[in-house]
């Protein structure tokens, strides 16, 4: 019997596969735990963001790498309209996501933010699962806009916010800080619609 699959869809299809979970021995998506932030995490996540980031030759200034709020993201992310998602597999973390109300944003959209894997646990859906929860929590506090800030380094990253319906915008918007950053990109997440549940553990 084939393992299940899950389906989502928001601009366009977008299928779960469970191919790479084998190689990490998970049997599949439904078997990832995605629970909010806690303080315990703080350093795993943090490494697993700038580790990420020196992969692609995105380690500069003006980015999360240098961010000092990278190390304590739990505190971050305790205050209104913000959420961080957790994704991890029998006690170890494979990375994670939110959403954050960022300083000089319209009072209608929220930041796309901090969405990194370690390397074993991208390719198989898992950073769909995360983006369309962000996507989802927007909705539910009332965000009519989802803004992104990444690099062409993070190609593969943009390409998949590209199909979930996120377009390029000409500069910045807000006040992030994150000068090094020189992609930005918009979505208006109205649209979202779901097959199946995006909860199952």
């Amino acid at each position: 019997m084939g393992e299940p699959s899950v389906r989502w869809i928001l601009t366009g299809g977008i299928v779960v596969h469970t191919k790479q979970f084998k190689e990490m021995n998970i049997p599949s998506l439904r078997h990832i735990v995605i629970r909010p932030i806690t303080a315990v995490d703080n350093p795993h996540i943090a490494a697993i963001i700038r580790s990420s980031l020196a992969e692609f030759g995105a380690n500069k200034p003006g980015t999360v790498f240098t961010d000092p709020t990278t190390d304590d993201l739990f505190s971050l992310f305790q205050r209104d309209l913000a959420y961080y998602f957790v994704a991890e597999y029998e006690g170890s973390v494979l990375g994670g996501g939110g959403i954050f109300p960022s300083d000089g944003l319209p009072a209608d959209t929220c930041e796309l933010v901090k969405m990194y894997l370690i390397p074993t646990a991208r390719g198989a859906g898992l950073g769909k699962k995360i983006i369309t929860l962000c996507l989802e929590k927007a909705v539910e506090y009332g965000f009519r806009k989802v803004y992104i800030e990444t690099m062409p380094e993070l190609k593969k990253a943009v390409s998949v916010y590209e199909r979930f319906g996120f377009t390029h915008l000409t500069g910045p918007m807000g006040n992030t800080g994150h000068f090094g950053c020189d992609v930005w990109m918009i979505f208006e997440p109205s649209g979202i619609r779901k097959e199946g549940s995006l909860h199952d553990s």
